[in-house]
């Protein structure tokens, strides 16, 4: 069984960017779990998320949208 719940310390840039998309998910009316979750997938496209914040997509359905 592989262990999925192991955590990694980040590398100091890692954080920087992870902490900066955060901020702007935030700042386009994102939640703080919403922006959190939408952050750290490396999968979602900020701007994507920006795009859809900007022209009136609730947040909620933004989430899953994107993920």
């Amino acid at each position: 069984m592989i262990n999925t719940t192991q955590e990694r310390a980040l590398a100091p840039e890692e954080y920087r960017v992870n902490e900066w998309r955060i901020t702007e998910l935030i700042r386009h009316g994102y939640g703080p779990a919403q922006a959190l979750l939408l952050a750290l997938d490396p999968d979602v496209d900020l701007e994507l998320a920006r795009r859809l914040a900007t022209r009136g997509c609730p947040p909620s359905l933004a989430l899953r949208i994107l993920t």
